[in-house]
């Protein structure tokens, strides 16, 4: 199999269209419509969508209890090179059907490890040699690219955190030629996720150590970005527990709490996904809302996770309320700078037939443009906002703005509180209000 013998694989053919909320035609865009202007800006670059490489053409449908489903033709030969040109071709052709801006990749999705570094490096060259050339001619750009350092069983001890300083030096080579080559194709950002930066027991872990670790690899990409000239965005992605028991970037909060410790809050902002969120006990929103009151806010994997399942499913998104409150928060933050919004999502393993795939993007752009449209309801009523204002309002008062400020001490505020004998009382925080008016949003 050569790219330049690869029949296209999907029967779709040309950019899906926008028909509107009627019908049911499943190759179509029923609510997002790419051109319309939405709170002063297009909807495509408010959205600003991005395929996953991993998930949609490397994932072969496997699970814990059995082997791969999809059977893709690109997945089995003996030249893994050429399978990979191949796999390079039908990525371009789904970019193109889904008329998408963007796509992410691992530096293992698009290209075989070879026997060395240095051959894996060539090969992932040898195919950023080929996105470079269907980029010339395709609208699809590179959101971010990543270095996978945790597939190889060299990782199972983590890679920055490792206690072998021979795999923290090969995981730095490795993200090195990332993210060189991303900084080569014009990507907005690169991503860190630290798929086993964790540990299983402190019965054989020095915490301290594998922290100092950490900081000190982080430190070094945002060192080599700046000398290389990378203009876009470091981020790091949150993911608890799973696979590693005890992760050192859990959460939003916690990676803050590991930027602060590495000096790093304001160069490295984060790229954050659903199903992580739910999975650290979070809902997506919060994590959120949390990054933008932190100031790290950067991205976003799309996805959901089942709810009655405890591990990260990576589903598609389908449901509109949570995405609608998601979408508010992102709007709330400002929107996206270089960040986007990536479907670090699958189609389950009994879907087999190729244009499943087209199906789930399209069904969850639509499902994300409808909840943009909801979420600028919410923006642009103002209701929402209106109730957050009020309820802090008594912050306004120039003697309670003096207690956060420094000009009051704690003797000062308790002479004040006896001196006018306040004698505060709680009042309802509308909570059921509230959602009553959400629901309002999505009628």
């Amino acid at each position: 199999m050569t790219a330049s013998t690869t029949p296209r694989f999907f029967s779709s053919t040309g950019p899906l269209k926008y028909v509107g909320p009627e019908g049911r035609d499943p190759f179509a865009f029923h609510w997002y419509d790419k051109d319309r202007v939405v709170l002063g800006k297009r909807m495509e670059d408010h959205l600003r969508f991005a395929v996953a490489y991993w998930h949609s053409f490397t994932w072969p449908g496997g699970d814990p209890f059995g082997g791969e489903t999809f059977l893709r033709p690109w997945m089995h030969g003996t030249d893994e090179m050429a399978l990979a040109r191949a796999k390079a071709d039908v990525a371009f052709e789904l970019f193109e059907i889904l008329d998408v801006p963007f796509f992410a990749f691992h530096d293992r999705d698009i290209a075989p490890e070879g026997r060395t570094l240095a051959e894996s490096n060539a090969n992932v060259r040898a195919i950023a040699e080929i996105f470079a050339k269907k980029m010339e001619t395709s609208k699809t750009r590179l959101l971010w690219g990543t270095a996978n350092l945790f597939s190889n069983r060299r990782f199972m001890s983590g890679a920055a955190t490792n206690p072998d300083p021979d795999v923290f030096a090969y995981s730095a080579a490795q993200v090195k030629n990332v993210l060189e080559v991303t900084h080569e194709l014009g990507g907005e950002n690169y991503v860190l996720w630290g798929g086993r930066e964790g540990y299983e027991t402190l019965l054989n872990t020095d915490l301290k150590r594998e922290l100092d670790q950490m900081g000190r690899f982080l430190n070094m990409v945002v060192e080599h970005k700046h000398k290389i000239g990378f203009k876009g965005t470091i981020l790091i992605e949150p993911k608890p527990q799973e696979p590693t028991k005890h992760q050192y970037d859990f959460d939003v909060s916690t990676v803050y709490g590991l930027l602060c410790r590495a000096g790093l809050e304001k160069e490295v902002k984060l790229n954050i996904e659903a199903n992580h969120a739910t999975l650290a006990g979070h809902s997506f929103e919060h994590e959120i809302a949390m990054a933008a009151a932190l100031g790290v806010f950067g991205s976003i994997d799309m996805n959901k996770g089942d709810a009655q399942s405890g591990w990260d499913t990576d589903q598609f998104p389908t449901n509109v309320e949570d995405t609608a409150l998601a979408m508010y928060e992102i709007l709330r933050a400002g929107g996206y700078t270089t960040g986007g919004t990536n479907f670090d999502a699958k189609v389950r393993r009994q879907s087999i037939e190729a244009d499943d795939l087209v199906i789930a993007h399209a069904s969850a752009m639509d499902v994300c443009a409808r909840a943009l449209l909801i979420a600028a309801d919410m923006i642009e009523d103002g209701a929402l906002q209106k109730a957050v204002d009020a309820r802090y309002a008594g912050w306004d008062a120039p003697q309670n703005k003096a207690m956060l400020t420094g000009e009051s001490s704690l003797e000062a505020i308790a002479a004040r509180v006896e001196a006018q004998s306040l004698d505060p009382q709680p009042r309802s925080g509308r909570q059921e209000r509230l959602e009553a008016l959400v629901g309002t949003y999505l009628r």
